[in-house]
């Protein structure tokens, strides 16, 4: 007997955390500096947790599911051991080697200005920041510096992607499953684009305060979230997928390390949401859906 779509629930959940984000964030859209005001570095993570919020009122208010919570979200068990942490592993690296992959792709054919050797952009951020006059450290040591960080930058932006993986790759993909696994995939991906709406009209992300930006947040959701979702059915947990996508928000400021001075990188294009970043993810999805490894294992939860 298959499972029914609990609409209602999905219902609530969406209001819930929609509401919950546009709330989160409407102090930003009545400050002059909007996005770039201070109050962001405590609003934005704020709405990370609307998400788990959300879970939180259909599990225990709907009861939906009714039992096994912590399996149906993905929370414990956590399976054999072995192969949970090979997914992990999986999640720390792969993220940061599609986003590295799509700066240099992006290079190649023009898209944006990299300064590898004199690091003039890194320079021109450093000298923006600090006052007139004050000595810097050498570019190359700060530049390996910050990238020997991503991986410590993963597992502490984990704390505030669980906010909404427990939301989105936790709850709400389960919930969808009933469609069949790439409807439920897809789906997730656009809320979960949608959701971001509150600031990316602000010019979150992208620099597009528009519908351009919302599209191309909602494309890189997608995208994105066949990974994680990936990541979820295969796993049988929720936590790779959160800290994959702890690892692409801790390696998503990469290109600006590396652009030359004066390059204005198009995150549309080159960013860790941008169209190559996509064709890329495209491909790994491709090759893990032709070797018949894009569903749940067999007899397994997914």
């Amino acid at each position: 007997m298959s499972a029914r779509l609990p609409v209602v629930p999905i219902l609530v959940f969406v209001a819930v955390a929609f509401g919950l984000a546009w709330l989160v964030v409407l102090p930003l859209w009545r400050e002059p500096a909007g996005i770039a005001s201070p109050l962001a570095t405590l609003l934005l993570p704020a709405m990370m947790l609307t998400p788990a919020i959300a879970t939180l009122v259909v599990v225990i208010l709907l009861r939906s599911p009714r039992q096994d919570r912590r399996a149906f979200l993905g929370l414990w068990p956590l399976g054999p051991v072995r192969r949970w942490l090979g997914y992990l592993a999986f999640a720390l690296v792969v993220p940061i080697v599609i986003v590295v992959a799509a700066v240099f792709i992006s290079s190649a054919f023009g898209w944006v200005r990299l300064d590898l050797v004199n690091l003039s952009g890194l320079h021109e951020q450093l000298t923006a920041a600090v006052p007139d006059g004050t000595a810097l450290p050498p570019l190359q040591m700060l530049l390996v510096l910050q990238l020997v960080q991503i991986p410590l930058g993963a597992v502490i932006n984990s704390v505030f992607a669980a906010g909404e993986e427990i939301g989105w790759r936790g709850w709400l993909q389960p919930a969808l499953m009933p469609l069949g696994t790439w409807p439920a995939l897809v789906i997730t991906g656009i809320v979960c684009g949608l959701w971001h709406s509150p600031v990316i009209l602000l010019g979150y992300n992208f620099g597009r305060p528009d519908l351009s930006g919302v599209l191309f947040m909602i494309g890189g959701c997608v995208m994105w979230g066949l990974l994680l979702g990936w990541l979820r059915l295969r796993s049988d947990s929720v936590w790779p997928a959160v800290l994959a996508h702890g690892s692409l928000n801790a390696a998503g400021g990469v290109v600006f390390l590396v652009a030359a001075a004066g390059a204005r990188p198009d995150l549309a294009v080159v960013g860790p949401l941008g169209a190559v970043t996509w064709v890329l993810l495209a491909i790994v999805i491709a090759v893990l859906a032709a070797s018949g490894r894009f569903t749940a294992p067999v007899g397994e939860r997914g």
